[in-house]
């Protein structure tokens, strides 16, 4: 059984369907697994409490 776990800045509830709808069928296909024994983790970040190039998220536009 795989395991996938991502770490994302807060999404919708739609959005975060859609990704784990995705990635499954990706894994599922790839893997030749069915899609009932693949987990998907998704952790979410505050945009507050991530940092790309040395610089906060909610910074990079100003």
């Amino acid at each position: 059984m795989p395991s996938i776990t991502m770490e994302l800045v807060r999404m919708s509830k739609e959005k975060k369907a859609q990704l784990v709808k995705e990635v499954t069928e990706s894994t599922s296909r790839i893997t030749g697994l069915p899609q009932q024994a693949i987990f998907v983790f998704i952790k979410e970040n505050e945009p507050d409490n991530v940092g790309v190039g040395g610089v906060l998220l909610p910074d990079m536009n100003k």
